[in-house]
């Protein structure tokens, strides 16, 4: 499980603007455009088979350990549902050290859903494997 941010519109880049065009017409007339205002925080669930669950998290609200453990609920119907052959009692659990996962509440929710969660370190100095393989292409598609 990991988390990034979304912005709902990525301006082009000079790669994705290039056209062909004859030498006597005009140059298209160009605004110059800014990434939105506005973003969104992506908390996304997944395992070896592929994302099993994304939630946008609304506006105005936070990530506390009700809403996670809401997610939790819902990751542990979806794992029923997607990998009914493969899924057994114990699920091993990664995620990192935010205040929401470490609160009392998540943790008692994960272990009665049956999670066995897997120690974060503390600090790396490499990527996650989510920062340079899933949300690139995450954030394509959005």
């Amino acid at each position: 499980m990991d988390e990034t941010w979304l912005y709902p519109y990525d301006p082009e880049t000079k790669q994705q603007s290039v056209e062909w065009r004859h030498i006597s017409s005009p140059h298209p007339k160009k605004f110059r455009v800014q990434k939105s205002a506005g973003k969104v925080l992506a908390s996304i669930f997944w395992d070896q088979g592929g994302i099993l669950l994304t939630d946008y998290l609304p506006k105005g609200h936070i990530i506390n350990a009700e809403y996670y453990s809401s997610l939790l609920v819902q990751l542990k119907d979806i794992l029923k549902e997607k990998r009914n052959r493969k899924f057994t009692k114990r699920v091993l659990f990664l995620h990192d050290n935010a205040p929401s996962h470490r609160a009392l509440a998540t943790q008692k929710k994960l272990a009665c859903l049956g999670f066995q969660c897997l120690n974060h370190p503390l600090y790396s100095p490499d990527l996650a494997p989510s920062g340079y393989h899933l949300f690139s292409g995450v954030r394509k598609n959005f």
